[in-house]
């Protein structure tokens, strides 16, 4: 396969938008291509792996694999990415009608998968012997984005974020009018984990759609883009990436599109990151800081003050407690999930395969180095830190940590919003991953919150 970039993220890292995706990426198959054989090959296979896991032989599906797909995922992988499955999307309701494409000499097959909290898209890549060369589990696809109304207060235009055949594709939106002399106020997005569209799409919520379009609304320009594991998973294909890769990186590379932009203020971009990104942006202020201007503020929703690594098994338990039963199977995902992460730490040698997720031991290890907490208090820049009452993803103690480290600095302002749950919109009870599949808006009070003290920072200069 010409993509081995592995997704092994059923386990939820701190925003992982797409928390059910499974194993070795297949290709992306031709909609044009595509087919519904009520009885072909492909779909007997794709539909013989699902029946194996649904009924726990592990081992009789990893023999359907060919070898470097059973190599990156073994029976043990498969048995703790399916089992915790219904932990995120509850019970099992059936499945869809199978379609068939080709592409890159696969044949891929595609079947919904039908869950009481979620509907997933199960994609499956047959090589030309009848083996599994790509597994890959993911949510549906929610409806194209409706495009601005003709009467909003903002305008979006295409925009690229890097040069060539590597650029990320984006959008700026822009308000309307007469921008001001020295340009708009300009924001540029940073998701969090896991590979996200430049909406930051989950389910039917686009928090970043909402966000940027508030924004511009309001006079601040907003760019936003696909993130590169969403955009060019191939970029991965090596497996020795780190967090700057992911991350990082195309972020210095935004600040500096949006600089060379028309009607930006070069002085006035602000960095927002949501939780990965909300963690890494200090670190994304220091790198901008290094090749030139710095930039003006950062705003950090949903930011995780302790590595990801010590998050991860509590955001596992929690969803593993929610009903109030802690399984066997649970419990063993869960001393499992210890386990890596304690070899991740100890230093030892240790195949990507066996760490959490099934990401590279070496950005595991280069991620763990990093102190947000530390990071921040490094960056001298005006600082907005936002937090939802009702996250289960960064939670209370992430947000006591931030309170009491930047309880002395006079430029940072903290605001906490009981209602909201990671992706800021609003909600009641415990929070849950069954509500990220409710159609939701980001709160109005807080985008407002973050136009008012982009404005501060501006009054106060």
């Amino acid at each position: 396969m010409h993509v081995r970039f592995l997704r092994a993220a059923i386990a939820v890292m701190v925003f992982a938008v797409a928390p059910v995706a499974a194993a070795s990426d297949p290709p992306s198959p031709n909609p044009a291509a595509a087919v519904a054989p009520a009885a072909s090959a492909p779909v007997a296979i794709a539909n013989g792996l699902l029946d194996q896991l649904d009924a726990g032989d592990f081992a009789g599906a990893e023999a359907r694999f060919d070898g470097p797909m059973a190599a990156a995922v073994p029976a043990a992988k498969l048995k703790e990415l399916w089992a915790s499955l219904p932990a995120q999307v509850g019970a099992s309701k059936g499945r869809g009608e199978a379609t068939v494409s080709n592409a890159d000499g696969f044949q891929v097959v595609v079947i919904p998968l039908h869950y009481e909290k979620a509907e997933l898209l199960a994609q499956v890549a047959i090589n030309a012997k009848g083996e599994i060369s790509g597994f890959l589990v993911k949510p549906a696809p929610a409806p194209q984005a409706a495009a601005p109304a003709a009467d909003a207060a903002f305008t979006e235009q295409p925009f690229k974020v890097g040069t060539a055949e590597t650029a990320l594709p984006a959008t700026l939106a822009l308000p309307k009018g007469t921008p001001p002399a020295a340009g708009w106020p300009a924001v540029v997005l940073v998701h969090g984990s896991g590979p996200h569209d430049r909406d930051e799409t989950i389910g039917p919520n686009r928090p970043f759609l909402d966000i940027a379009r508030g924004l511009a609304a309001q006079g601040i320009a907003v760019l936003r883009y696909d993130k590169r594991t969403m955009a060019r998973p191939q970029d991965f294909s090596a497996g020795d990436y780190t967090v700057d890769d992911e991350t990082t990186d195309d972020a210095v590379v935004a600040v500096a599109a949006l600089r060379g932009s028309r009607d930006i203020d070069a002085a006035r971009i602000y960095v927002l990151g949501h939780s990965q990104g909300a963690m890494l942006a200090p670190r994304i202020a220091r790198r901008v800081a290094q090749a030139g201007e710095p930039v003006a503020g950062l705003v950090m929703l949903a930011a995780p003050a302790r590595p990801l690594l010590d998050i991860l098994p509590e955001q596992n338990r929690y969803l593993f407690q929610a009903d109030g039963d802690l399984l066997p199977a649970e419990q063993e995902f869960l001393d499992d999930l210890d386990a890596k992460i304690a070899r991740v730490r100890s230093g030892a040698d240790m195949a990507d395969r066996d760490t959490p997720l099934g990401l590279p031991v070496a950005y595991w290890r280069d991620f763990d180095a990093i102190d947000p907490v530390a990071d921040a208090l490094a960056v001298p820049v005006p600082m907005l830190l936002l937090q939802g009452g009702r996250d289960f993803q960064v939670v209370d103690t992430d947000w006591q940590l931030w309170r009491r480290a930047l309880a002395g600095r006079s430029n940072a302002t903290l605001k906490h919003y009981p209602a909201l749950n990671h992706l800021g919109i609003a909600g009641s009870g415990p929070g849950s991953m069954a509500e990220y599949q409710q159609a939701g808006h980001v709160d109005a009070a807080l985008i407002a919150d973050i136009a008012a003290w982009i404005g501060q920072q501006q009054a106060q200069k």
